[in-house]
């Protein structure tokens, strides 16, 4: 018999310091089956969670989307109304006064999410256009004016006791840019949409941004103005020998369809200092292909490639923007553009992308009804000069 059994028989008190390890004794095994139930649940949830991950990958959607989407309630709302519809999400959506100005009704569009918005202003501004060198302004109107002071203001000598004469005043002109719908009006099948896997923002930013950077990129070199941006080459053209205000100055090459180095060197000093620092070529890839022959007097390419990856290539030590809309070398073509764009082409928009969901008009096709508003014109015509393919 144990001497507790013995105390308990003979109701001798048991002593504390026994009282105490039995009863540390018994907190440590509850403390260790906790640990251990503790342990199985956390492994249990591991193996779950890994579970979804695999099922969201197989599906071709990022791991734990939900998680994401629950961040992004404008982007989640966006994509329910492009898959379906269903617009009572964004309707109930705060605007932030950030990302747009007012709510747009469904007879007008939706505003495009900014995740959406923004990839589509990246490509915009990556793909090879004028946009990537000239100003561009955010405006509310629909129009934009610039205000140009043309002219110096007059200036003169004066002694101390002699009074000063009048001098001239500065001449100052307002150049209206008005902005116009651009448009564009991709469609996919309602199976397709139906797809969980088939991610409908990304498309539609792809098929967008395509269709707006090849329209934009045009008229910002050839556009007439009618209903759409007006480009540099639609404005007159004169020798810069007698270039006036609002007409682009040129510089002829003397030979038909052909580039010389001396050409290149007048065109690049026919603009002022003041703009030349700043300076870009813009030309497409066949005139482009010939330039980079180009060799100075003692037989160094005129040309050199980019420093670093992105960067563009430069002629004269002045980067060169490929822009396929300006024409091919030939007789009487305008194939180089030198200048400041920065201050010679200023683009104004909207700073708002709309997208209006059509089911009806080309079953079993849903449209994507996709417009923004966009202007452009020339905005100080001595900033710009032009090459002229011939002998006058």
């Amino acid at each position: 018999m144990s001497r507790t059994d013995a105390s308990a028989l003979t109701g001798a008190a048991v002593p504390p310091v026994q009282e105490v390890k039995r009863a540390m004794a018994g907190f440590v095994s509850e403390f260790k089956g906790f640990r251990t139930e503790l342990e199985t649940k956390l492994k249990q949830t591991e193996e779950r969670v890994s579970m979804l991950d695999r099922k969201s990958q197989l599906a071709g959607r990022p791991p734990l989307a939900g998680s994401i989407e629950a961040g992004l309630p404008h982007q989640k709302a966006f994509g329910d109304y492009l898959r379906s519809g269903d617009d009572d999400a964004l309707r109930g959506l705060e605007m932030e006064a950030k990302s747009m100005s007012t709510a747009v009704s469904a007879d007008g569009g939706f505003l495009i999410d900014p995740q959406t918005s923004d990839v589509i202003k990246s490509v915009l501004k990556s793909t090879a256009s004028i946009r990537s060198i000239a100003s561009v302004v955010n405006v509310e109107a629909n129009s934009y004016d610039v205000l140009v002071d043309h002219s110096d203001v007059g200036a003169g000598w004066a002694a101390e006791n002699t009074p000063s004469a009048e001098t001239g005043t500065p001449s100052i002109d307002r150049i209206s840019i008005p902005l116009h719908e651009l448009s564009a009006l991709p469609k996919a099948s309602q199976r397709l949409l139906d797809d969980s896997a088939f991610e409908i923002e990304n498309w539609l930013a792809g098929r967008i941004a395509d269709k707006f950077a090849r329209a934009e990129a045009g008229a910002f070199i050839t556009g007439d103005g009618v209903d759409k941006p007006r480009g540099i080459l639609d404005h007159a053209k004169v020798d810069n020998d007698v270039w006036a205000w609002g007409n682009l100055g040129y510089v002829p090459t003397g030979v038909d369809g052909d580039i010389e180095a001396d050409a290149i060197v007048d065109l690049v000093y026919a603009l002022g200092a003041e703009y030349r620092a700043n300076g870009s070529f813009v030309m497409n890839s066949k005139t482009a292909g010939t330039a980079r022959k180009l060799k100075d007097a003692d037989g160094r390419f005129l040309w050199s490639d980019g420093l670093a990856a992105g960067e563009p290539a430069r002629l004269m030590g002045y980067p060169v923007v490929i822009a396929e809309d300006m024409p091919d070398p030939g007789t009487d073509s305008y194939s180089i553009a030198f200048g400041d764009f920065a201050a010679g082409y200023t683009i104004a928009e909207r700073p708002d992308l709309r997208v209006l969901r059509d089911p009806f008009s080309a079953k079993p096709h849903v449209l994507f009804y996709a417009s923004k508003r966009v202007g452009g014109d020339v905005s100080d015509f001595a900033a710009i000069k032009l090459l002229k393919f011939g002998t006058a």
